[in-house]
């Protein structure tokens, strides 16, 4: 049987590019080799795409971070090429599949998904519209509601208006939302850029960071409930996984908490009812239809009492060995190899699909 050859995307120029690198690792050592040739493809902080050779390494090395790597897929020599607007031509027509596992911005956001519809390549994932809503946290907020879906209370803030009218900004949170609240960047991820803010002082200084990555923020009421994940996995039917509980092992589920090994503890399955467990589900897919999404998708939640609340959905998730994703997967019954192998028949299915319009 002739190998696919899968090209696997990770880096990029968003403040989440050593998760991108660890899920990349991640998913090289669970891949069926038998059934697929992985091809790496990697993006450096300054957009430059990086083919042959072990780009996986070298842009580890390059950010400080040590990975699981197996060795290395041959003996080419790592090639840097120039510009940073396009998909490599060559490749894109020797690959079968490409699986994005780049986090944030220029990659979970609908611009690589763009770049790889140009190059007419199937992708595991979602598409350039659902991508872009994902990414952005106000934007897929809207649609939820639009969709009848609880969402917690918030405010959409921009950047500009923050620094012109920093009173005014802070008067508004103070009695639209209350203390305390969290103030997110709205098109970021793993929980860079976020803070809690307990009073005026500390929602001036979560602002400011938060302005740091964005120029759309979010202002939302700190719930004070459970926080519960559940995967989703499919295209036109998807089912959902067994929901999962996080309990962070701090304050709340930072970015430390989400990526030190054994800081936060992941309950699989989450202690519920059945009566919530198959709720949970059935939100987890309302939202994925909601944006549109195809593939994957995380989609995490607030249980407040007996009250569900979603909160985002996440179209390119985690995939490291802490990442929750897969490991609800394992839970549900799927695991980590097949879960590969499912979303990359996934992709290519959608694609067959499309080219019937």
């Amino acid at each position: 049987m002739k190998r696919l050859r899968v090209g696997l995307v990770f880096g990029g120029r968003s403040g989440e590019h050593e998760v991108s690198l660890a899920s990349a690792a991640s998913v090289l050592q669970a891949i069926d080799r038998q059934r697929y040739d992985p091809v790496l493809l990697g993006i450096t902080k300054d957009g430059q795409w990086l083919t042959g050779g072990d780009p996986l390494s070298a842009l580890g090395e390059a950010a400080g971070v040590k990975l699981p790597l197996p060795p290395p897929l041959g003996t080419e020599a790592l090639v840097k090429h120039e510009g940073r607007d396009g998909f490599p031509a060559r490749l894109a027509r020797q690959l079968h599949v490409v699986f994005p596992l780049i986090h944030g911005p220029f990659g979970e956001d609908g611009t690589l998904q763009g770049l790889l519809e140009l190059a007419d390549l199937p992708y595991v994932g979602a598409g350039v519209l659902a991508s872009a809503v994902g990414m952005d946290k106000a934007m897929q907020k809207s649609v939820f509601r639009a969709a009848g879906l609880p969402v917690v209370e918030h405010l959409v803030i921009l950047r500009r208006e923050w620094e012109r009218e920093p009173e005014a900004v802070q008067a508004r949170v103070g009695t639209a939302i209350g203390f305390p609240c969290f103030v997110k960047p709205s098109n970021l991820g793993s929980s860079v850029g976020i803070s809690k803010a307990r009073g005026s002082r500390e929602l001036e200084q979560a602002l400011a960071l938060a302005a740091r990555y964005d120029r759309k923020l979010l202002v939302e009421r700190a719930v004070s409930g459970r926080e519960i994940e559940v995967a989703v996995l499919g295209n036109e039917a998807p089912e959902a996984s067994l929901p999962g509980e996080i309990l962070p092992g701090k304050e709340w589920y930072d970015y430390e908490a989400k990526y030190t090994p054994g800081l936060a503890r992941f309950v699989i399955p989450a202690p519920l009812t059945e009566t919530l467990t198959g709720e949970f589900r059935r939100l987890a897919v309302a939202a994925f239809h909601a944006i549109d999404a195809a593939g994957m998708a995380r989609v995490d939640f607030f249980l407040e009492g007996e009250r569900i609340l979603v909160s985002e959905i996440n179209t390119i998730p985690g995939f490291t060995e802490t990442s929750a994703y897969p490991r609800l997967w394992q839970a549900t019954g799927l695991p980590f190899p097949s879960l590969i192998d499912r979303l990359i028949q996934l992709a290519l299915e959608r694609h067959q699909d499309k080219q019937r319009q």
